[in-house]
């Protein structure tokens, strides 16, 4: 029961929580910190598979993956996405009052909903068509999971994974603030390493580490199911939901790969293409 009690804890926080809490905006970043970090510490009590046993270079990893995410990708998303299309949204007129005026639980869910379904399609794409695949694989090439491995990845995917259209909505912060803890907590479990199998009336909703391992099989064609990150509803949806799940992980051999791997992974057919021209021996005319 701890993913659903973790979610119902976060929900009556944003709603009923202190007003000068709530309405800061680096509340989310703390509290989005404090879930993160209490999944985490969960694999040290309820493990689930000894193979993902986190070390200190797994640790280290993550955590840089963790602060990338609050601060580069964040930016990046709010200079590139979100700031014009809020300009965007002012220039046209487009105003949603119905949605401020929502009960909180239906703004928290609409917001979940749009940013999982523009997720999915996204993650879908990355399966789907080899040149965004090149950004995602990075992901798949870790050996192992844990509750900060849904940070991993390269930047370009990462930022491409985080847009969204949820800012032409006119919606309470708090909500979406809701939204995006409870979404980043449900992430945090499905990718953790803690023997956890909620029930079926969170799981049938929510991402599980059961789906998400299946997920991250090592034969690429495996991995071609359960796309929601949070959201595994979608899946059941659209017909990509697989039953199963995967305690061996990764791609290519399961070769893990390093920061400086993982950032050039999309350009490596361009740098391999290039030496090889390079190698090649100069024909010399007779």
């Amino acid at each position: 029961m701890l993913p659903p009690a973790t979610v119902a804890v976060i929900v009556l926080f944003w709603a009923f929580g202190p007003k000068s809490w709530i309405d800061n905006s680096w509340s989310i970043i703390v509290a989005g910190g404090l879930t993160t970090a209490f999944v985490q510490a969960l694999e040290w009590f309820f493990e689930r598979h000894a193979g993902w046993r986190l070390n200190w270079r797994e640790f280290a990893t993550d955590f840089f993956y963790v602060i990338l995410g609050y601060t580069v990708i964040s930016w990046v998303t709010d200079t590139l996405a979100e700031q014009p299309l809020l300009s965007a949204k002012e220039t046209l007129g487009i105003t949603t009052e119905w949605a401020m005026n929502m009960p909180f639980l239906a703004q928290v869910a609409l917001v979940i909903f749009l940013y999982e379904f523009g997720q999915y399609w996204m993650h879908r794409l990355m399966h789907d068509w080899h040149p965004f695949w090149l950004t995602h694989a990075p992901h798949h090439h870790i050996t192992q999971l844990n509750a900060m491995k849904g940070a991993v990845g390269n930047p370009i995917e990462l930022f491409l994974i985080s847009l969204s259209v949820v800012s032409l909505f006119d919606l309470q912060p708090a909500a979406v603030f809701c939204a995006f803890n409870v979404t980043g907590a449900v992430s945090s479990f499905a990718h953790a390493n803690v023997r956890s199998d909620p029930p079926k009336f969170y799981s049938f909703f929510f991402t599980t580490i059961r789906h998400h391992s299946l997920h991250h099989s090592v034969t690429y064609e495996d991995t071609r199911c359960n796309y929601g990150n949070s959201l595994i509803l979608i899946d059941r949806l659209l017909g990509t939901y697989r039953e199963g799940e995967s305690a061996i992980v990764g791609q290519d051999d399961r070769k893990r790969l390093s920061i400086w791997e993982q950032f050039i992974f999309p350009f490596k057919p361009m740098i391999d293409w290039i030496q090889a021209k390079r190698n090649q021996p100069s024909s010399t005319a007779h």
